[in-house]
């Protein structure tokens, strides 16, 4: 993908391995100018116990590009059975949204669901003793041509290396413009569509502050400037966040270090705002989905269109960047709606909106129970989808009110008339000729090109920079 993200998961679970007394090795498939040759190469020299794969998403969750990656998965578990006869384990977050059917797709030998890095090491010590599969938390495996479940491994203690340097986050820094980090996993929110609980658990787990920041300022060490917190939302709960931006403050990490977050509209407030500016916050990523208070109550948000402007005015008053990403086309969704949303959007005036149309459905969430409450997915005039036959959750199946018409984009973009601050969707006949206005970020072209000219922070952020330029 364009631009590269580095893959946080493999610096966190190899540094665990490694800490256990376990060898273990990186093939980094992502910063390889030829993959095969690469993997050919490094099995000709090598013969594991374990091979894992780290799978952080199974679609680009836009419509209308609708683009599946669990294809390209399974490609990469053929050709690495072409070079080795040794296990090979699935783990990530897009894996663990789907754990048991990529399994069954892929025909793969092991699935982790939830966090690996206790998890692998549990799998590794079975593998080389009793192989009593059961007792490794979130484990998908095959026994006697059945397919078992474990309980997710979601650990109610969440502490991770700090040292991060089994990954090349210089480079993943200079290709991809930041690098990540979390302060937290689990998500206790109720939004209808988020499938961040699958993958993670609703019981929201801590890191201390102090072992943020120490994984922060290792990065500052390699060379890293900019971070993107990869929270779900990085003030739940809001006494965590500030404790972190605590900690920031106290160690000076600002003056080294700019941050972007994703956040909640609630609970934000004056006192949280000064505290990330102090600690180096750049910007903020806001979940603010609509303005209008009838989608507010469908999308089970706790916020109001008040809160949003507050939201804005915080960050205007403290110099921080703010974005508003709305999710258009829900149920009960219609152009009047719509048309609410996007005025009281260009009223409050934050730096970007994101204009994002249909809702990515997964099974496990309230917008799944919703579908199938509406009657017959086949002729759900709701529905939009890029594959034939029986709807099937596992291939990108996205939700848009009939209520906006056929033209749901071109309607949004009349609404919005042009208005640079909006990154509007994309209508599919643009997205066939290969143009695109949405903020999509799986291969971006003009995105990697601004940041090999030196544009650093979260993508939003670069894009919007590019327009006003």
């Amino acid at each position: 993908m364009i631009p590269p993200i580095g893959p946080i998961a493999l610096d966190y679970i190899a540094s665990n391995v490694r800490k256990s007394g376990i060898d273990v090795e990186i093939v980094d498939l992502c910063l390889s100018d030829d993959p095969l040759r690469m993997l050919e190469n490094h099995f000709d020299v090598h013969n594991p116990q374990l091979v894992g794969i780290s799978f952080r998403n199974t679609d680009d969750c836009f419509w209308p590009s609708a683009r599946w990656f669990v294809p390209d998965l399974t490609e990469t578990i053929s050709k690495i059975r072409d070079m080795t006869d040794t296990p090979i384990v699935i783990g990530g977050v897009g894996f663990s949204i789907f754990a048991r059917r990529i399994v069954e797709y892929t025909g793969v030998d092991f699935g982790i669901r939830g966090d690996g890095e206790q998890a692998i090491v549990s799998l590794v010590n079975e593998l080389q003793k009793s192989k009593h599969f059961e007792r490794v938390d979130g484990l998908i495996w095959r026994a006697n041509g059945e397919i078992y479940s474990n309980r997710p491994s979601w650990p109610g203690q969440l502490s991770l290396p700090t040292n991060r340097d089994q990954i090349d986050n210089l480079t993943y820094f200079k290709k991809g413009g930041q690098c990540g980090i979390e302060t937290k996993r689990g998500c206790n929110r109720g939004c209808i569509y988020c499938a961040d609980h699958l993958a993670k658990g609703k019981t929201v787990r801590l890191r201390e502050p102090s072992e943020v920041a120490d994984e922060a300022q290792s990065l500052i060490v390699q060379g890293v400037e900019v971070l993107h917190l990869c929270d779900a939302e990085f003030n739940i709960p809001r006494n965590h966040a500030y404790a972190v931006c605590e900690e920031f403050i106290r160690r000076s990490i600002g003056k080294s270090l700019g941050w972007y977050t994703y956040m909640a509209v609630v609970p934000f407030d004056a006192e949280l705002a000064k505290a990330m500016k102090k600690a180096g916050c750049i910007g903020i990523n806001f979940t603010g989905d609509s303005a209008s208070p009838a989608m507010l109550k469908t999308y089970n948000q706790p916020h109001n269109k008040d809160d949003l402007a507050l939201a804005v005015c915080l960050c205007r008053d403290n110099n921080i960047k703010v974005m508003i990403d709305l999710l258009l086309g829900g149920p009960g969704e219609t152009p009047e709606s719509i048309a609410q949303t996007v005025d009281f959007i260009k009223h409050i005036d934050p730096d970007c909106a994101g204009a994002s149309l249909g809702i990515r459905v997964y099974p496990g969430t309230r917008m799944a129970d919703i579908l199938l409450n509406e009657g017959p997915a086949e002729t759900n005039l709701n529905i939009r989808r890029r594959y034939s036959g029986s709807i099937d959750l596992f291939r990108p199946t996205f939700y848009i009110s009939q209520a906006l018409c056929p033209q749901s984009a071109r309607l949004v973009k009349d609404l919005i008339a042009g208005d640079k601050r909006f990154f509007e969707p994309t209508e599919p006949e643009a997205l066939e000729c290969g143009q695109s206005t949405d903020h999509n970020y799986n291969d971006n072209k003009e995105l990697a090109e601004a940041i090999k000219n030196g544009q650093r922070g979260a993508y939003w952020d670069i894009l919007r920079k590019l327009r006003v330029d």
